[in-house]
């Protein structure tokens, strides 16, 4: 096994196999290596000598963990092919706001579907980065959680996160081709996260922050899937992640209320910090940089003057919003911060603290019944939008 230690992670797009290999990387079976970066931490870790139970929500939460599990390999059909001449996502009737510029218009039929492989990959490459760093601090709270139910549901976590970076990682390699490197305001917001010595910063930044914007993204993805094997794939992640959600939110609530206001306070800006960070790493520039001739600058600059686009980014923020409010770091000191971000408005959003039993229970759907289910969510969504166009 040859691994090679890096300051940071690899810039380039990596790719798997032949047919979307270019001239911008060249791999041979002798290349191949694990390419590892060290982080270091402070982390305390804990003991808990107390077995008890104390809160049966927490533990019904371990035990659903448990029973729903769902093996990568055999509950998805990897052998479902998507056509190739078919882009991966994409709603019928709905313009994209790149999809108005001329350079995109100028593109062949070719060229739109390779832009389509290309978008996609870098989208689903976050989530796989997302999902190594989620795996990384679950297996952190493990360690250094003080009670026994999070210690518990955290190791079950763990095996979530694990099978999610399997899926993802596998999705791109044999349906795509290729990954994209990690955003850097992502790995700036992991690094947060994992080297942080306190315990329940990294509950809010990974449960409550990017866990939270990881459901709303799936989400989004899923309804605008036109590959049935990734609309499946993403249905059954979304399952796990809205569990972690509520995991974080039931303990969270009742830890914050032991903590003084100056803690509070400390816990409420970092929360804000993350969630500037995390508005940031949803602007993504690599692919449209390439097919589209702009620079990662104007690329950024497109994203962040489109009026429709911003919204769509503020409003993956009514997953997290919420649930900061029920948690108590909401403070006055940051409200004004939030506001000037645009996203306030979202705090009166339904929180995740309420569990959904029936929801969170049901047995794992086939990828018809995936499909008929994300057909009428979009039916409604689009309804919806039309009205308040109207």
């Amino acid at each position: 096994m040859k691994i090679t230690k890096t300051d940071g992670p690899p810039k380039d797009v990596l790719y798997f196999n032949e047919e979307y290999k270019d001239d911008e990387l060249d791999l041979s079976p002798q290349d191949v290596e694990d390419v590892a970066e060290i982080f270091k931490t402070p982390l305390t870790g804990s003991y808990n000598w107390d077995y008890t139970v104390a809160d049966n929500r927490i533990k019904k939460l371990y035990e659903l963990g448990k029973e729903l599990n769902w093996n990568g390999s055999i509950d998805l059909d990897w052998d479902y092919n998507h056509p190739k001449d078919e882009p991966l996502t994409g709603i019928e009737g709905v313009t994209l706001p790149h999809e108005e510029l001329d350079a995109w218009k100028n593109l062949t039929d070719e060229e739109k579907i390779e832009f389509d492989r290309h978008e996609t990959a870098e989208v689903l490459s976050q989530f796989l980065h997302g999902e190594q760093g989620a795996l990384l601090v679950a297996s952190q709270i493990v360690s250094c959680a003080p009670t026994f139910n999070a210690k518990m549901y955290a190791a079950s976590q763990t095996f979530d996160e694990a099978r999610h970076v399997e899926v993802f990682n596998r999705y791109l390699q044999e349906k795509v081709g290729f990954h994209y490197p990690i955003n850097p305001n992502l790995k700036a917001l992991l690094d947060k996260i994992l080297t942080d010595e306190r315990w329940d910063l990294k509950f809010i930044g990974m449960q409550i922050i990017i866990e939270g914007l990881a459901l709303a993204a799936f989400t989004n993805m899923k309804l605008s899937a036109n590959d049935t094997l990734l609309k499946t794939l993403l249905h059954y992640v979304i399952r796990d992640e809205a569990r972690h959600v509520t995991f974080g939110i039931n303990y969270l609530e009742d830890f914050v209320q032991t903590l003084s206001p100056q803690e509070i306070e400390e816990r409420a800006q970092f929360a804000y910090e993350a969630c500037v960070i995390s508005r940031d790493r949803l602007i993504n520039t690599k692919a449209m940089s390439k097919y589209l001739k702009m620079t990662d600058e104007e690329v950024r600059d497109f994203q962040l003057s489109n009026g429709a686009m911003d919204q769509f980014r503020s409003f993956l923020f009514s997953r997290v919003m919420p649930n900061l409010k029920k948690i108590g770091l909401l403070t006055d000191s940051v409200r004004p911060k939030y506001e000037a971000l645009g996203i306030l408005e979202y705090e009166h959003a339904p929180s995740d603290f309420e569990i959904d039993w029936a929801e969170i229970t049901k047995p794992l759907e086939s990828s018809d019944q995936v499909k008929a289910e994300s057909d009428e969510m979009l039916s409604e969504i689009l309804k919806a939008q039309e009205a308040a166009n109207s």
